[in-house]
């Protein structure tokens, strides 16, 4: 018999095998449909909120901050001067009064935009201040940026509710206030507000819009102004800030550029995973816990397509049997109920592949009014599906394999006379 002809013979016997117990076929295909669409639905929801996480936490945090925020404890001038061998007893030790900012801003700057993979930076001079109005005095900070370039990294002027992000490009005594701040010192737009620093320089500014981040703790406690305003207040001149922002292209890149730019800065680079751990802790957490649950359920599946497979082969023993005393190979008897395997496991994964995305969209659809958000978040990526679909037709192939296996080696000698 040609090799084509066994092959069709072969596709033949393992549809009237899958066609004559309709139930059970469908019974284990719906076992796969089950699990790729569990698994679709679980990555889909858990990237749209690991999606929306990032989105909220990169609308104030940079990829990279650049600041001059060192231990002056650690240094030890009797150790500097005499070495580490020394017998050195200090008393009181005082740390030399030290300001923790940048003082040559431009120089930085140019140093970075020598770095291709850096998209966007801008300056910030952040101060800790009294915000006063009436007998109203909150503790909180005022953040001097750049508008556009601090618009371009973090969407600032879309999140204004009342006022506009572009009064801050020009330098004269106006601040942006949290929204929740504004509400806590009972102004509003275009009222006063007196700035009170720590050396106690005390000026009035108008208010001239609201902020609103969805990040409570920085609504109720931050204002923005003008650098060169924040400049003044504090006496400094025009290359003076405490912080330089920095995004990249591929903000997973920050250890290789943040190599690249400690030889070139004595200043301190901190990248925003070292700044937040918890972060990226709770994203690849969530992530395993969804990936843990959709293996579970194609690997129930596959015990379900296990056992229908096992009953089917001890259903149709003497048939297999029969099909051997013809001349049929076990290597044809294994390819007939891997063909059925394949079969059940390629109809579940599109069947499962169309249902998730059905669910995908109807969680999305659901009301979810919080930290910004409208509905449930949902975020599809091609690798989920490709992944879904090549478990799902794995879990059914090995499920399908060690039944078939045992059907290969069936003696028809012994069926037949037992």
């Amino acid at each position: 018999m040609a090799k084509a002809t066994k092959n069709k013979v072969n596709s033949q016997i393992a549809s009237v095998h899958l066609t004559s117990k309709i139930w059970q076929t469908v019974v284990a295909m719906l076992g796969v449909t089950f699990g790729v669409s569990m698994y679709i639905f679980m990555n889909t929801f858990m990237n749209g909120v690991n999606s929306t996480q990032d989105d909220l936490a990169f609308s104030n945090l940079p990829h990279i901050r650049i600041n001059n925020e060192t231990d002056q404890n650690t240094y030890n001038p009797a150790i500097a001067m005499f070495g580490g061998n020394s017998l050195v007893n200090i008393r009181n030790r005082k740390s030399i009064q030290s300001e923790n900012n940048i003082r040559n801003t431009a120089q930085v700057m140019s140093v970075l935009k020598h770095q291709k993979d850096i998209s966007e930076m801008t300056p910030q001079l952040n101060v800790s201040v009294f915000f006063r109005s009436g007998a109203k005095k909150i503790n909180g900070t005022v953040s001097g940026v750049e508008a556009d370039t601090q618009d371009r990294m973090f969407g600032s002027a879309a999140k204004v509710i009342e006022g506009k992000w572009s009064e801050l490009n020009y330098q004269k005594p106006s601040v942006i206030l949290g929204f929740v701040l504004a509400q806590n010192l009972g102004v509003k737009v275009n009222d006063n507000v007196n700035i009170l620093t720590s050396d106690g320089v005390s000026k009035n500014y108008t208010v001239a819009g609201l902020i609103e981040t969805s990040v409570k703790d920085v609504d109720k406690s931050k204002a923005y102004m003008n650098i060169g305003t924040t400049r003044q207040l504090l006496g400094k001149n025009s290359d003076y800030s405490s912080d330089i922002m920095v995004n990249l292209v591929n903000r997973n890149e920050t250890s290789r550029v943040k190599a690249a730019l400690q030889p070139s800065l004595k200043y301190n680079i901190e990248t925003w995973q070292d700044a937040n751990q918890q972060l990226l802790a709770a994203s690849q957490m969530r992530s395993i816990i969804a990936f843990a649950v959709s293996f579970t359920i194609l690997l129930v599946a596959g015990f379900g397509i296990y056992n229908i497979m096992n009953m089917t082969i001890n259903e149709k023993i003497r048939e297999i049997a029969i099909l051997k005393a013809m001349g049929f190979s076990g290597k044809d008897i294994l390819s007939i109920f891997l063909m059925q395997a394949s079969i059940i496991g390629l109809l579940g994964a599109v069947s499962g592949l169309i249902l998730g995305v059905v669910l995908s969209t109807l969680i999305n659809l659901v009301p979810f009014k919080i930290a910004g958000l409208t509905t449930l978040p949902i975020m599809y990526k091609t690798e989920d599906f490709v992944l879904a679909v090549l478990f799902g037709m794995l879990t059914t192939l090995l499920a399908g394999y060690l039944p078939a296996r045992k059907a290969s080696k069936i003696d028809p000698v012994a069926i037949i006379r037992g």
